[in-house]
């Protein structure tokens, strides 16, 4: 029986064989890997991945393509929200770091991206199909329009390399927007910060992007009692992700 994607699940299933065959290229799966799926759908990728894997783990919400998947005895099948999953455990279950890859739900993309963030030291790498404009601001350097909050919190934890372009056309039913593929690879000594408050930080900074941040961040400085140097002159997307590290680091200090 034909599977119907489902609008509730932004699901757009990846059909271009030449395309899937590059991806699984640049992920280069290597049986014995602790390797994780979100959103396997069909099993477009699912299937070349485990040629090569041998097991995979997937994590899918559609009950029907959950029940599909669990007939296949090489895959472990977690039938949930991927918001909900606990990839900590997996990674203990599995007693390595965690290879996750996936053709992620465009209407939760970053929210995933956020999910995945504080077990980024459990994790070898990520590849994930986004949408292009989300990738262009994962990895958007200072001074540009895409440049804002989920670059700084992606950056100081992972590099981040856009690595393929994906036209509409190799997906049923076709987005109305072009994707791509991202490479995430954690750094294995990242810098000390409380992620929360780094997150409370770089909100504050670009809540009013066209404004200098003496307006935004110089308050929430001041209200902290922040003694030291920084240069609020300046709109948030000038200042580089190192900056707002530091800066969350000395904040911390004389909190």
């Amino acid at each position: 029986m034909k599977h119907i994607a489902r609008k509730r699940f932004g699901q757009h299933f990846l059909t271009d064989r030449a395309v899937i065959d590059r991806i699984v290229a640049l992920i280069a799966p290597k049986p014995g890997e602790a390797l994780v799926e979100i959103g396997p759908g069909l099993g477009a990728m699912t299937d070349p991945l485990v040629a090569r894997s041998e097991r995979l783990t997937v994590i899918e919400l559609d009950r029907d393509l959950a029940a599909r998947l669990r007939r296949r005895g090489e895959l472990q099948v977690i039938e949930a929200d991927v918001l909900s999953a606990d990839f900590a455990a997996l990674a203990q279950a599995a007693g390595a770091k965690l290879r996750v890859v996936g053709n992620l739900p465009y209407n939760i993309s970053t929210p995933i991206l956020f999910h995945l963030l504080p077990v980024a030291g459990q994790v070898k790498d990520q590849h994930f199909m986004l949408q292009k404009e989300v990738v262009s601001r994962m990895a958007a350097t200072p001074g540009g329009k895409d440049y804002g909050r989920l670059s700084v919190m992606l950056q100081w934890r992972y590099d981040i390399e856009a690595v393929l372009e994906v036209p509409p056309e190799a997906f049923e039913p076709p987005p109305r927007v072009h994707s791509a593929v991202v490479r995430m690879q954690p750094f294995a000594q990242p810098p000390p910060v409380d992620a929360a408050l780094l997150g409370e930080l770089v909100q504050v900074a670009f809540s009013q992007r066209r404004k200098l941040l003496r307006h935004t961040l110089g308050r929430w400085l001041e209200a902290r009692g922040f003694a030291g140097r920084f240069d609020v002159q300046r709109r948030a997307e000038e200042v580089p992700v190192s900056q707002y590290v530091d800066l969350a680091l000395e904040s911390a200090d004389q909190g």
